[in-house]
């Protein structure tokens, strides 16, 4: 489940190996066209790039799953653990990182692929009806979260590594999704939430909320 690769993800080698060997063949044609091919290559290494977080260490703390921008922080249905819940919603352009990871340490009791359609993820409905594929993780303190990597406009392919059984830690890579699209997390209604719509987030290192105990209060913050 670890990737310890660095720099940049596994899943851009094949992109970034195709684009750099057309700019290097272009070089010796015409190098207008090789410019052009330069500049792709760069946009191609920007977007595969997975450079390492610094993981907060706050009992209770929900990551960010997912570079990006906050455009949904509501109460809402979670369909996959039929249940009330809290809904944070991190959209992804073409120039974040697409590298998504855990947002809680715990054990993944089940995973969802749904197919679908490929509407603007930055719409309401991606989250129904785009293809996604949903993450429940129970954490240590018996909390449920739910994460979904919801596909978008441009995003034609969703890759998922977790399955039912494994461990992941907070800020683990699990997954990673192709050309813009967006993650929703689904909290207990007892969760606080730390951000508002709008608000730019970073993968690991921004918390999104932080998780309540079985009896509703908050899980203490860890002194460091």
């Amino acid at each position: 489940m670890n990737y310890p690769y660095p720099i940049i993800a596994r899943e851009g080698w094949p992109f970034l190996a195709i684009a750099v060997a057309l700019a290097l063949a272009a070089s010796f044609w015409c190098v207008s066209w090789s410019i052009q091919l330069w500049i792709i290559a760069l946009f191609v290494l920007q977007f595969f790039s997975d450079p390492a977080r610094p993981v907060p260490q706050d009992k209770g703390a929900v990551l960010s799953p997912a570079d990006g921008r906050i455009v949904k922080v509501e109460r809402t249905r979670d369909e996959y653990l039929q249940r009330e819940a809290i809904k944070v919603s991190v959209f992804m352009n073409v120039f974040n990182v697409h590298s998504n990871r855990s947002p809680v340490d715990g054990v993944v009791r089940q995973v969802w692929y749904n197919p679908g359609k490929f509407v603007n993820a930055d719409l309401d409905k991606a989250s129904t009806e785009n293809e996604r594929n949903a993450v429940w993780i129970e954490t240590p303190d018996g909390l449920d979260v739910t994460s979904v990597q919801v596909a978008g406009l441009i995003a034609r392919r969703i890759l998922c590594y977790a399955k039912a059984g494994d461990n992941l830690a907070r800020g683990q890579r699990y997954g990673f999704i192709r050309f813009g699209s967006r993650v929703d997390v689904y909290l207990p209604l007892s969760a606080t939430v730390k951000v508002a719509i709008g608000d730019k987030v970073s993968a690991t290192s921004t918390i999104l909320a932080v998780l309540a105990d079985n009896r509703g209060q908050n899980i203490p913050t860890c002194l460091n």
